[in-house]
């Protein structure tokens, strides 16, 4: 009976693995930093508008850097990703048997006995040689690929995002309580950001949610004693 081919439909959360790192990640930078540099610059007694101007450049550097430091990265691993290709693929050229061998031993490492290995690593190398090399041997997948301009993108996106809940909250707020509310309405953002974080991967909510807040909070509180220390020194 010949076997109908079907287009593969489960939702598998690794396809989500590369632009939900940055994201996350840019947004938690974007809400604890800038709450935290807010909460520094009130509590050595500025007035409300060089808070807000503060908040303000927080979220423009913040994102450009965030953008700037995840090309740089992320693009550092896509040029070592092309470099093993590169080499992957002279040494298909000059020794197409000695990586076919390479290949079946990786297969019957996996558990394969060694007949079935062998025919998969012809079959596969037959298909696709460097593919199933980048992939087997390597690594190298679609889903965890590097894409530099996606990552720098989503950084910068998110960390703007993350900045702007506890600028719109600092320009709103009135100065005496400007402290307890961006700090209390940051934990807030934290906690959803968390929540969000964690459906999406898949892990436990409420741990996800608590990890968050937790570093947040450590990072407003000490800030905000720095700044009124420092805003004390005449």
């Amino acid at each position: 009976m010949q076997l109908r081919s079907r287009r593969h439909r489960e939702g598998h959360r690794t396809n989500r693995i590369g632009w939900l790192r940055a994201a996350v990640l840019g947004a938690n930078d974007g809400i604890v930093s800038t709450a935290s540099l807010v909460a520094g610059v009130a509590a050595a007694h500025a007035t409300h508008g060089d808070v807000v101007a503060a908040a303000i450049a927080a979220l423009v550097g913040g994102a450009m850097s965030m953008a700037a430091g995840e090309y740089v990265s992320v693009h550092s691993q896509a040029d070592t990703e092309r470099a093993d290709l590169e080499r992957e693929q002279r040494e298909l050229s000059t020794d197409i048997e000695g990586e076919r061998n390479e290949l079946t031993a990786i297969y019957i490492r996996r558990g394969l006995d060694q007949h079935l290995a062998r025919q998969v690593a012809d079959q596969l190398m037959a298909h696709d040689a460097l593919g199933a090399h980048a992939r087997d041997e390597l690594g190298i997948t679609d889903v965890a690929k590097a894409r530099p301009i996606q990552a720098a993108l989503a950084s910068a996106a998110s960390f703007a995002s993350g900045a702007a809940l506890p600028l719109i909250v600092t320009a709103l707020a009135p100065t005496r309580l400007l402290i307890p509310i961006v700090t209390a309405t940051s934990l807030v953002f934290l906690a959803v950001l968390g929540c969000i974080a964690a459906r999406a991967g898949g892990a436990p909510i409420v741990a996800g949610a608590a990890r968050v807040t937790f570093w947040g909070a450590l990072a407003m509180a000490v800030t905000a004693v720095v700044g009124a220390l420092f805003g004390t020194i005449p």
